[in-house]
């Protein structure tokens, strides 16, 4: 039996590229699509949800959402995710890929179109429910993670794996710019329906009443993408590598595989791929096992911290880039537009990011993964992302002088570039391909939870960090002091070189099958 389960999937390594790979990528593809979506779109809209709910009558200055209000609409879904990621993961091993893959979708799906329905005759009411659904829409999103990964490199060969896990994960950056481009189309529309003054020549008239409606539609659109695929993803089969291996049905892995690939695995072809017949003999090993510690307790800290690390720098810098813009004067004091005026400049700002930097990183790490090799990616991103952060920081003065502006952009979005061809896409790919397949799920979710860590550090610290050191300027913010966003970015900087360092504890996948890089493939190992 265990030959048989290690030449099926010695089979599926040497198989060539079907259809159903390219499906599949688009099926997984578009449950990240809505998680960026879902995820980014929110720091699209808190300024227009601070003018809608906190404008204080009679105050010189739009309304804007108080620091601890703004942190929990921030970070909530964060807590979500994390929560998702852990329990998704261990799920998805305990029970099997496919069973709920679904599960997830639909969750994302509820949650959208629950987050723009927030209800409530109060701010307060309004931002609770809108948290309580955000939370759970990150648990559908984390559950994304784990699942789509590991699906996604155990139905792939081994030549083209990396590309493969890479393309799902790149579908995020259709999602950022699908955020922008959303928030640009319904601004503009409201705005040509509902024109309104700009907030210092009418403070009540500049945000009208309708306005309530627009921030709702950003986010219940996310809903969409999801909807459209979730009857695809429930006709997935399950993978071949946790049916045989996982649940030892070697007769139904190469099955559902014959089906899926659309070639007959024969005992010639498996013979052909894995000549020497292995046996398994010895007690499979768990988690908390010294056994793992010995085999992969480095790799975990590896994928975990480096995850954790790119995470405080690639979150950080979203969630608070409109602020950057607003301080190199990018987009206009808020006074000087309306609250629709205002939304617009900033999506008009995040997409242009996401065309110029987001964007093409993905799709590079998608064509050169298979032959440049994870290792190099991430070290060279971590490296380059570092230089351009110093590049910011150390003329930062320079940068905010009028008429510096557009070099500003460029570094900032050639940081975006190196992340994302870089650690934001490896961080993903390497957990999905270097453990046991009875873990490979919950290993995952581990180092996906880690950078989730990350996310929170970034998108509840560096609210407070990147705020002005001088106290007068800092409070009319609503906020205490913080280093300034100069000196967050020298922190930011030190992450991203820490990063680079902690890269050299992860292994190479490159070219390997998943079994070899885990050493299931060995005699003597479950």
């Amino acid at each position: 039996m265990a030959g048989d389960q290690m030449h099926v999937l010695s089979a599926l390594d040497s198989a060539k590229t079907q259809w159903y790979h390219f499906t599949a990528i688009v099926i997984a593809g578009m449950g990240f699509f809505t998680d960026a979506y879902d995820l980014f779109c929110i720091s699209l809209v808190t300024k227009l949800i601070g003018r809608v709910y906190y404008t204080v009558e009679g105050s010189s200055k739009p309304g804007s959402l108080p620091p601890h209000v703004s942190a929990a609409v921030n970070g909530v879904a964060f807590v979500g995710t994390l929560t998702g990621q852990l329990f998704f993961g261990w799920l998805g091993d305990k029970v099997g890929r496919k069973s709920v893959y679904g599960m997830t979708l639909l969750l994302m799906i509820i949650c959208s179109v629950a987050s723009g329905l927030s209800f409530g005759d109060k701010p307060t009411s309004v931002m609770a429910t809108l948290c309580f659904f955000r939370f759970w829409l990150g648990f559908g999103i984390g559950g994304d993670y784990p699942l789509s990964a590991t699906i996604m490199s155990e139905y792939a060969n081994k030549r083209t794996r990396g590309a493969f896990i890479a393309a799902v994960f790149a579908m995020q950056g259709f999602g950022i710019l699908a955020g922008g481009a959303v928030a640009i189309g319904i601004t503009a529309i409201f705005r040509n329906q509902f024109p309104a003054p700009p907030f210092s020549a009418d403070p009540v008239a500049s945000t009208p009443p309708q306005a309530d409606y627009v921030w709702r539609l950003i986010l219940m659109f996310g809903a969409l993408p999801a909807a459209l695929t979730f009857y695809w993803r429930m006709r997935m089969p399950e993978t071949a590598r946790y049916t045989a291996i996982v649940a030892k049905n070697a007769e139904r892995a190469a099955a559902d595989m014959s089906k899926v690939l659309q070639v007959k695995i024969t005992a010639e072809q498996a013979e052909m791929a894995s000549p020497v017949e292995k046996t398994f003999t010895s007690k499979p090993f768990g988690l908390f096992s010294g056994e793992f510690a010995r085999r992969h307790g480095f790799h975990l800290l590896g994928t975990a911290s480096t995850w954790l690390l790119l995470d405080i720098a690639y979150y950080s810098q979203n969630l608070f880039q409109k602020d950057i813009f607003s301080a190199i004067g990018w987009i206009p004091a808020a006074k000087t537009m309306s609250a629709l005026d205002e939304l617009y400049h900033i999506a008009r700002a995040q997409t242009l990011i996401a065309l110029c930097g987001t964007v093409p990183g993905y799709w590079f790490t998608v064509a050169l993964i298979d032959v440049v090799g994870r290792f190099k990616i991430q070290a060279a991103g971590f490296f380059m992302m570092t230089a351009f952060m110093l590049a910011l920081a150390v003329p930062y003065d320079h940068w905010t002088a009028k008429g510096n502006q557009i070099g500003f952009v460029v570094l900032y979005a050639l940081t975006f570039f190196f992340a994302n061809f870089g650690p934001n896409a490896t961080t993903f790919i390497v957990p999905a391909e270097i453990y046991p397949a009875r873990l490979r799920a919950t290993c995952h979710g581990i180092s996906a939870a880690s950078g989730k860590v990350g996310a929170i550090i970034g998108s509840f610290g560096f609210l407070y960090l990147a705020q002005s050191p001088d106290p007068a300027k800092a409070a009319a913010h609503g906020y205490p002091p913080g280093i300034g966003v100069r000196n967050s970015l020298f922190a930011l900087a030190g992450c991203s070189l820490l990063g680079f360092l902690l890269t050299f504890l992860v292994p190479e996948p490159k070219g390997k099958s998943l079994e070899e890089m885990s050493r299931e493939n060995e005699v003597g190992q479950p």
